[in-house]
């Protein structure tokens, strides 16, 4: 946990050095995006990057970054990578605007209601079990590819439990072409490009139809029946505004198309970098297996069993940090304003990065070293230094929903299994709509308790 932070009364702004003449900073950053921006903070607290033609500005400091995302109606959802997103999943809660935001996350928040979440695990840890029932001694196995899949089927199943095999919709591909087209658009947001008849752009297009055509029989199936089958399609059918009014099935596809890549991409990519981070640190994985095998006893883990398991929910925290899967958002000056002292003009784009915050030594002491047992203390970091799930008002809605699945999946796996990385090139983050461990194989040994 952060034992060194300490507000401050002055914030210094600059330019990141280093730009090129029409390009500015963005051939830096697509080399290696993620390790780019860490090192922003290293130049000040407000650092203003060229991207091609266009102006943004990075906030390096947490207590700009808590401004930023608590004060929604100044710094409105918006900006290059916001924009991207927009695009291709619509007016979603993670996309829309601050004028829309409040009706729709007070019509989706009971989706999310405590009480709904024992229900969501119990088809998570069916989900997980059947997914891991096919899996066989000495397997070798992309990793990332085989969390995804499981990710995946944890998702639909807890959007769609109606359908008969909501796990098994063709959602994969589809999900996984239109995050990995979203993460180009993010990095490369030249004007025009996206509507370049290439290969890739064909492929996320055709990916788009795809999802509106699953969500819009779904939906029309749904309707039809007028049944609560108590997963998240059913709450999105059945929510009311202040004036009674529904969800419209365009406003249905976007929350559905949010909730899949919300529960899928990100969920998968920390379980990947669990493991990762598991297989270079063998006592930490010792203690999660003594953990396991003293609460589960060899059964599968279930909701009532997280609060018995801390090393496991600590792991994922520790994980959250040093991979957040959002690792890069923007926000855009809804008017003329300032940020640390410094002015910004309406229409301003300004990005901040829960990466960079949770590499900062003055934040979390040994910053780059994995370490789950630093929160062990009670104290909780200030107001924008970890932010997995954002802050304020939008803050991320499903953050219990993960975190439990990602707890589920790791102690269900761990209790069974071991993963260990094959030898190859090294682990590399992979740019994507998420951080995501690139490449990863490993060799699945069962435990033998």
């Amino acid at each position: 946990m952060p034992t060194q932070y300490r507000p401050t009364a002055h914030y210094t702004s600059v330019t990141a050095p280093g730009a090129l003449p029409l390009l500015g900073h963005a051939p830096a950053l697509l080399r290696n995006p993620p390790d780019f921006v860490a090192g922003l903070a290293a130049h000040g607290d407000l650092v203003r990057l060229r991207l091609g033609p266009l102006d943004a500005y990075v906030a390096c400091h947490p207590d700009l970054v808590r401004r930023l995302l608590t004060e929604d109606r100044t710094f409105d959802k918006g900006g290059v990578i916001v924009e991207k997103a927009r695009e291709a999943f619509g007016n979603g809660l993670a996309t829309c605007p601050a004028a829309a935001h409040r009706r729709q996350r007070r019509m989706l928040q009971p989706a999310f209601h405590r009480d709904r979440l024992p229900g969501y695990a119990a088809m998570m840890a069916e989900e997980i079990a059947g997914t891991t029932a096919r899996w066989r001694d000495g397997d070798v196995v992309d990793v990332p590819a085989a969390m995804y899949r499981l990710s995946t089927a944890v998702t639909a199943r807890c959007l769609f439990a109606a359908h008969e095999r909501a796990g098994s919709l063709p959602v994969h591909a589809a999900m996984d072409e239109v995050a990995h087209g979203v993460a180009r658009r993010m990095m490369l947001p030249l004007p025009g490009a996206d509507r370049i008849p290439t290969p890739g752009n064909r492929r996320f297009a055709r990916a788009r139809r795809d999802l509106r055509e699953i969500t819009r029989r779904l939906t029309a199936d749904y309707r039809a029946a007028g049944t609560d089958h108590h997963d998240l399609l059913s709450v999105l059918l059945g929510a009311r505004d202040e004036d009674g009014r529904g969800l419209s099935d365009e406003e249905i596809h976007d929350q559905v198309v949010t909730f899949l890549l919300a529960g899928m991409e990100t969920t998968a990519a920390t379980l990947s970098w669990a493991w990762t981070l598991l297989a270079a640190n063998p006592a930490v994985r010792a203690r999660l297996h003594t953990e396991l095998d003293t609460v589960l006893d060899g059964r599968p883990a279930c909701h009532q069993d997280l609060p018995a398991l801390p090393l496991t929910a600590r792991i994922i925290s520790e994980t959250l940090r040093l991979y957040p899967p959002a690792w890069i958002l923007s926000r855009t000056a809804a008017t003329d304003t300032e940020l640390g002292g410094h002015p910004l003009p309406a229409g301003a784009t300004i990005l901040y990065s829960p990466y960079l915050l949770h590499r900062r030594a003055d934040l979390f002491p040994c910053p780059d070293r994995f370490d789950p047992d630093r929160w062990l203390t009670t104290a909780r970091p200030a107001p924008g230094v970890y932010t997995p799930f954002g802050l304020g008002a939008r803050r991320c809605i499903g953050d219990a929903f993960g975190t439990t699945e990602a707890a589920l999946a790791l102690a269900g796996i761990a209790a069974h299994w071991t993963v260990t990385p094959t030898r190859g090139r090294p682990v590399r983050p992979h740019r994507s709509a998420s951080l995501s461990p690139r490449p990863f194989t490993a060799t699945l040994a069962r435990r033998i308790r």
